[in-house]
């Protein structure tokens, strides 16, 4: 399973409504450190896949759900468990840093 795109419209199935984790990567196409940690994000979805599902936020097509969750720097990880937001990483960071949150 690649990573999902999540947009305003399936937020809430893929995400808040949940029955696994889910790490959702916000990004944009134009920020080099989105692209330095887009391999990452994609080898923890195959990894991890059946226990935490991933998604992608572009922030440049999902402006008010980059709002909702206040968004100033890119990329921008949250980590939700039960539909609720269990930890923020901004910035690049190795993969062990985001499957700490869930191992």
């Amino acid at each position: 399973m690649s990573e999902l795109i999540i947009t305003k419209e399936n937020f809430e199935e893929e995400v808040l409504n949940s029955d696994i984790p889910v790490l959702l990567d916000f990004w944009a196409s134009w920020c080099g450190p989105c692209r330095m940690l887009s391999p990452i994000i994609s080898e923890i979805s195959e990894e991890y896949e059946g226990k935490i599902k991933v998604g992608k936020v572009n922030i440049d097509d999902e402006q008010e759900l980059s709002m909702d969750f206040n968004i100033v720097s890119i990329p921008t990880v949250i980590y939700f468990k039960d539909g609720k937001v269990q930890e923020t990483l901004v910035g690049y960071r190795e993969k062990e840093e985001f499957t700490a949150l869930f191992e």
